[in-house]
């Protein structure tokens, strides 16, 4: 509790969370206003996807920001020296720093995207269920990125160094990985495409996709090819679940073993 509440004064006297929410407000709005002339029955899913397909873009690279330049305050202060002199590790401290970070962005996202359910329901025809996937999706990819931007403060030390980690991990996502796996493709075959299917859904962009999407009905599974089939190996939720587990411990485990207690700037 002492790290959320420290985490919390911390980003409310600072502009990088608000200016984060700003976005994703302006975002939302403007694609709410955009969405008006859809139809009141078909029109909320059009614009969740709409709303998805754009913030996309923004909440990675914000929430790496976010994580990592949280715990390189940490080092810039000098107070991870102090807490960690204090009989406390460093998987201890970056548990707790997590937790915080969590904690400090999740809550404001998730109030805004509550009021915003509000806004929804004067214009279009509500689905609890499909909006509160659209929510959980958005969590998880916070999640995700919140934790790696904490695994590039750690082993940053300085702050043009986090600016280029950060930069390289949002391009890798958005056009490497996909790009990688591209060259890969005339080779697949149903012998390898369970192992084709994990590389791609390795990307935390690509399974929140997945997961969002068939919750929400626009791709059916139903008249699959074989090999298509052997691709969706398991279901979407199942995809995503393991891709948040892996990276949230990869870069737990990362941040530890590369760990830098101070930072030059």
């Amino acid at each position: 509790m002492h790290y959320i509440w420290k985490e919390w004064k911390e980003n409310i006297r600072g502009k990088g969370l608000w200016l984060s929410l700003s976005i994703i407000v302006l975002i939302s709005v403007s694609i709410l206003f955009r969405s008006s002339a859809l139809s009141f029955d078909k029109g909320f899913y059009v614009l969740l996807i709409n709303l998805f397909d754009t913030i996309i873009y923004f909440i990675p690279i914000l929430c790496l920001f976010i994580g990592a330049f949280s715990i390189f305050q940490e080092k810039e202060q000098k107070t991870l020296i102090m807490l960690l002199t204090k009989k406390d590790n460093y998987a201890s401290f970056l548990a707790r720093k997590s937790l915080g970070l969590y904690t400090v962005v999740l809550v404001p996202l998730i109030t805004w995207f509550f009021l915003y359910l509000l806004l929804l329901k004067f214009n279009l025809q509500l689905d609890i269920k499909g909006y509160s996937i659209f929510v959980l999706a958005i969590v998880c990819l916070s999640l995700v990125f919140l934790q790696m931007g904490a695994a590039i403060g750690s082993f940053s030390r300085s702050r043009m160094q986090i600016i280029g980690y950060t930069i390289f991990v949002w391009f890798y996502f958005f056009f490497l990985h996909d790009f990688i796996l591209l060259s890969f493709l005339p080779d697949v075959t149903h012998e390898n495409v369970k192992l084709f299917s994990a590389g791609y859904f390795l990307n935390p962009l690509q399974a929140v996709r997945m997961f969002l999407e068939t919750g929400m009905g626009v791709y059916s599974f139903g008249h699959m090819s074989r090999l298509l089939q052997a691709f969706m190996w398991t279901k979407p939720a199942s995809f995503l679940l393991g891709n948040l587990v892996f990276w949230l411990a990869v870069s737990f485990g990362t941040a530890i073993v590369f760990s830098r207690k101070e930072g030059y700037e």
